[in-house]
């Protein structure tokens, strides 16, 4: 019997050492993966975010073929057939011209999405590019290009978008020349912050010593290196575009009659919310879950390319 204190003692036979086999040695337990398949895996391991990316998915099929499910077009008006509640013939009922909401509602959706996806490529384009632009050459150039940036940012979007529209006339242009003139400001000092950060790498050192350009080393190095933060802040621009130009709507400075939008029907819906609240419910429902299905989306896309995150 072993007494207390005393070490365990291992009978020789219990362990044997394994023949070596090369073969096994570098065999490949793993199959290597690249950055994004690894983030798709781990994409996919997020329910939430798959959810919002399965919803927005289903929003965005709605949007081109829910319109053609029924007979009334967006623009028709039916006098005699206004304000009524959702039925059989009209889903989401009439408005106060006796239009079809389930039409106007989905055409709506159509050009909200077509706004932000707009703001999300002048985003890529304008802010990726100065950004980079910026935080690699420093110096004099970075404070220059900051400053530029600072004034276009203390003036007002809301301002912007007003002016234009006296200029020009209400419509799809003049709210994208808005966002165009200052959405890309938060782009770009993210970009900048990145580059700044990425290019005291070995890698990009090296790549200078062996004579590449400046565009060679911010297309091919840096923003590759930077796209995963830059896809997570796309996903919350084409929110906060669809947001901005509902405000616009909402406060009756948007879209003109019959064009809609989810703002503006969520502005006519409002001044008839006492009455007729289903003419508030239904674009309001369909505007929050782009919102939500965005943030869910951003949010897991903001875990699955950081590679702390890994497991």
């Amino acid at each position: 019997m072993q007494k207390q204190g005393q070490p365990q003692v291992i009978a020789p036979g219990k362990f044997v050492p394994l023949p070596k086999d090369e073969q096994l040695q570098e065999q490949i337990v793993r199959p290597s993966q690249t950055y994004w398949k690894d983030a798709w895996r781990r994409l996919k391991k997020n329910r939430l975010a798959m959810a919002g990316l399965f919803i927005l998915i289903i929003l965005t099929i709605m949007s081109i073929i829910a319109p053609l499910l029924s007979s009334h077009t967006y623009s028709a008006t039916n006098p005699p057939m206004a304000n009524q509640k959702p039925s059989a013939e009209y889903w989401f009922g009439t408005d106060d011209l006796g239009r079809d909401l389930w039409t106007r509602v989905w055409w709506g959706t159509r050009v909200s999405l077509f706004i932000g996806i707009i703001a999300a490529i002048i985003d890529l384009i304008v802010g990726v590019i100065y950004g980079g632009i910026s935080g690699y050459y420093g110096g004099k150039v970075d404070a220059i290009m900051q400053r530029f940036i600072e004034v276009i940012y203390s003036i007002p979007f809301l301002l912007i978008a007003i002016l234009l529209m006296m200029v020009l006339k209400p419509g799809i242009t003049s709210i994208i020349i808005a966002y165009a003139i200052t959405g890309w400001v938060p782009m770009a000092r993210l970009v900048r912050g990145q580059v700044l950060q990425l290019k005291e790498q070995e890698y990009v050192l090296a790549s200078r010593t062996l004579g590449a350009n400046t565009s060679r080393i911010i297309l091919r190095h840096l923003v590759p290196n930077a796209l995963g933060i830059i896809v997570v802040q796309i996903t919350f621009v084409v929110p906060s575009a669809i947001f901005a130009e509902a405000f616009l709507g909402f406060v009756g400075v948007g879209l003109r009659p019959p064009l809609a939008s989810l703002g503006s029907l969520m502005s006519d819906g409002a001044n008839n919310m006492r009455y007729f609240p289903y003419r508030l419910l239904f674009p309001t429902f369909v505007f929050s879950l782009i919102l939500l299905s965005f943030n869910l989306l951003g949010d897991g896309l903001r875990d699955a390319l950081d590679p702390k995150m890994r497991k």
